[in-house]
Parts: structure tokens; sequence; C-alpha cells
């Protein structure tokens, strides 16, 4: 009995360090997909076409936020790390450094999409309506994309730093305030699609200025000189590199998901759209653990504690699976329930409800997913997870080919993506079970 007493207490401080970082970190992530959500509400009451033709932009986005994920996950890692070696200055100087890096990204970015917009569009081969409405959307959207790459920096100083709850807090009053926005121009104003667009470029520009103040408040407090560090940067640059052809796997798979759908009329792109902001909202619940399991490992890592960052990643994993499981229940009565929220055309409708059936069975495995990839990011394995994401991407390719060659429709797609998560999974599974991953003390050099 002592010996379970024990055990019962050890398994509660665990939980407890988790949670501290995991809770707020949720409430953080599911504001962004419950912005996107809302955004397709409003949007889909304006037209199907126009739905389809945000489902477009929004994967263009996604595509340029996810392979600048790193900015927000290696910087994660990297203050950590420093952290938890006990040189709080140099985890801010490295903050300090991503912001900079966040800026220089995102200004090249927003040019090179301006001159290239109506090409990128038209080689989802959407049908005219579609395209129009997607060039309105992205070309007032993607203006803020410095904004957004300095807010996924900055926050990432600050998870590093072990605190989630400011992010949240900037996170909930930002988006609340687009969603009011979003209303007023949508509607109220009657901007239309470009209403939407407008009022997500305001929220994320001040979101972005306030946790950059908040950031470089903190570091000229530690004393850490201000100013352009080329050294810094390029490190923050190197460190990125293998997540970001990491990222650049998971952006392909879900292009490829897009295209798939975008060929099979405005009806399934629509819905797929509509399905795709529940999974995202899924996605960023699940990914709550993962955020904290890359603060965690990260600082327990730099500090040499190997034991005790198995014991957090196992026990992390284990939650992984049981919200998995948990929300994909939520989703499988909910969704018979929600599609009326975010259009009314009654073909999208049906097609939604019967697709997010299969969104619930894939959702545990995405549990696991998530852990893992976090606590590999935290451990700064950025290499393999690159190599697992090529495996995965090759596991993916046939089965969404054949999908679309053989025009089997929406559910069979999402089956089929079920299948790549699948694979991720068993990539990360064999190598959190083995010691290469593992690397202790602040030196992140050749991950």
């Amino acid at each position: 009995m002592p010996t379970r007493t024990n055990r019962a207490r050890r398994y509660a401080a665990l939980d407890r360090e988790i949670f501290a970082l995991a809770v707020p970190t949720f409430a953080t992530l599911v504001t962004e997909p419950l912005l996107l959500i809302a955004d397709s509400a409003f949007i889909g009451h304006l037209g199907t076409d126009q739905l389809a033709g945000l489902g477009i932009a929004s994967n263009l986005i996604g595509i340029m936020i996810g392979l600048c994920i790193f900015l927000a996950y290696g910087t994660t890692s990297t203050v950590a790390r420093r952290l938890g070696s006990g040189d709080r200055r140099a985890a801010l100087a490295g903050g300090i450094d991503g912001l900079a890096l966040a800026v220089l990204i995102g200004v090249v970015i927003l040019i090179v999409l301006q001159l290239l917009l109506p090409t990128i569009v038209a080689a989802y081969g959407p049908p005219a309506a579609v395209r129009d409405a997607a060039l309105t959307y992205l070309r007032i959207a993607i203006c803020g994309l410095p904004s957004i790459l300095v807010l996924l920096a900055g926050t990432g100083v600050l998870r590093g730093l072990q605190d989630t709850t400011t992010p949240l807090k900037v996170a909930v009053a930002t988006n609340l305030a687009n969603i009011a926005l979003n209303g007023l121009l949508v509607y109220g104003v009657g901007l239309g699609i470009a209403g939407s667009a407008i009022g997500t470029l305001t929220a994320q520009t001040v979101a972005a200025l306030v946790i950059a103040v908040i950031v470089i408040r903190g570091a000229r407090t530690a004393g850490v000189p201000l100013g352009f560090h080329p050294a810094g940067i390029l490190a923050a640059a190197r460190t990125g590199v293998w997540l970001i052809a990491r990222t650049a796997t998971l952006q392909i798979a879900i292009t490829m998901t897009t295209v798939v759908a975008t060929a099979g009329g405005a009806v399934m792109l629509a819905a797929h759209q509509v399905t795709s902001s529940i999974w995202t909202l899924l996605a960023f619940a699940l990914d709550a653990i993962a955020i904290a399991g890359q603060a965690i490992i990260g600082r327990l890592l730099g500090a040499g504690d190997v034991a005790l960052g198995r014991a957090m990643t196992n026990r992390m994993i284990g939650w992984g699976v049981l919200c998995g499981i948990a929300f994909g229940l939520i989703t499988a009565v909910a969704g018979q329930f929600v599609a009326g929220l975010f259009t009314s055309d009654p073909q999208v409708q049906q097609l939604v409800a019967r697709v997010l059936i299969v969104v619930a069975l894939v959702t545990p495995i995405a549990g696991v997913v998530y852990v893992l990839d976090g606590v590999l990011i935290g451990a700064g394995d950025g290499r393999y997870l690159a190599l697992a994401g090529v495996i995965s991407l090759l596991a993916y390719t046939p089965l969404v080919l054949t999908v679309g060659w053989s025009q089997a429709g929406l559910i069979w797609l999402w089956v089929a993506y079920g299948g790549f998560m699948l694979a991720r999974m068993l990539t990360l599974v064999l190598r959190a079970r083995g010691n290469a991953w593992i690397r202790t003390g602040s030196d992140l050099s050749g991950s």
C-alpha cells in the first residue's frame, strides 16, 4: 500500500506540472481555431463559393504559418533549455533573436506572395467565382504575415520561460475582438469576405505588438542588449531548418488533400473547409499537452534530468490518448448538429456530418502524434522529425492520389488522411522507445 500511495503522489506531482502549463496553453490554442470556425460561419452564409474560396485561402496561409512554426517551437525549446541550465539572460537573448528573424522572414514572404498570388491560387484549379473569393481574402490577409510570425516567436519565448498565462490573455482578448470586427465588417458594413480579412489582419497586428512589447521589456529588465545580432539570428535559423523540413511534409500532405477536395467541386471543397476548421480545433486542443511537453522536456534536458524527462513523456502520452478519445467522442456526437452553423447548403451539411465520423475515429491517434511531436521538438530532435515526416508523406501520397484518381469522395479522402496520421504515430513511437533523442545541456547545435 505505501508503494501504491507513493506512486499516486508521484503521478499527481507530474500531472500538476503538466497541466499548470497545458491548461492555459489549451485555452490559448483553441481561441485560434475557434476564430477560424467563426470566419467559416460568417463567410459560409455569404455563399458556397465564398466558403470554398476561404478553404483555399486558409490552406495557403496555413502553409506559410506551418513552415514558420519553428519560430514558436524552436524558440520554446531553445529558451527552455537555457532556462533549465540556469541562464535566463541567454534565454531572453535567444528570444530577441527569434523576434528579429520573424520580422525578416515575414516581410520577405509577404512581398513574394503578393507578386505570385494569382498564379498560386490558379494552381489549385478552382472555378472562377471560388478563385476570385480566395484572391479577395488573401490580398488583405497575407499583409498580417509579419505580425503572425512575430506573434509565434514571442509566444515561443514566453512558453520557454514557462509562462503560458500571458499568451492566453493576449490571445483571448484579441480573438474576441477579431470575431466582433468580422461580424461588423462582413455584415454590418457589408464588406463581405474582404471584411473578414480586414478584421483578422487588425487583430493579429495588435496581438503581435502586445507580445513583442512584453518580451522586449523582459529582455531589457534582464540586461539583454537590444538590436540586430546576425550571429544569434543565424543560430536561430539553423535551429529551425529541420523543423521547417518537418513542417513542409505536413503542409504538402494538407495541400494535396485540399487539391483533391478542390477537384471534387464547390460542395466538396466547402465541406472540406468546414471539416478542416473542426479538425484544426481538435488539433490545437490536443497540442496543448504537446506544447507543455516542449517547454518541460526542454527545461529538464537542459538541466540534465533524463529520468524525470522520461517519466513526464510517458505521463503526457497517457493524457494524449485519453484526451484524443474524449475529443473524438464529442466530435462524433456534436458533428451531427454543428454543420448547419457553417452553411445553409443542405448538401454541404450532410457531407460534413458524415465526414466528422471519420475525424472522430482519427482523433485518438492524433492524441499520441501531437504529444510525441512536442516531446521530440522540446528535445531538439528536429532531424528525426524531418525524416519521420518524409516517411509519413511517402506512405500518404499513394493513398491520396488513389482517392483523387478514383473520385472516391470526401469521406475516403479523410480516411486516407487518417492513414497519414497513423504513419506519423508509428514513426514517433519508434523513436520515443529508444534513447537517441535524449540530449542534455543547453546546446542544441547540430539538432
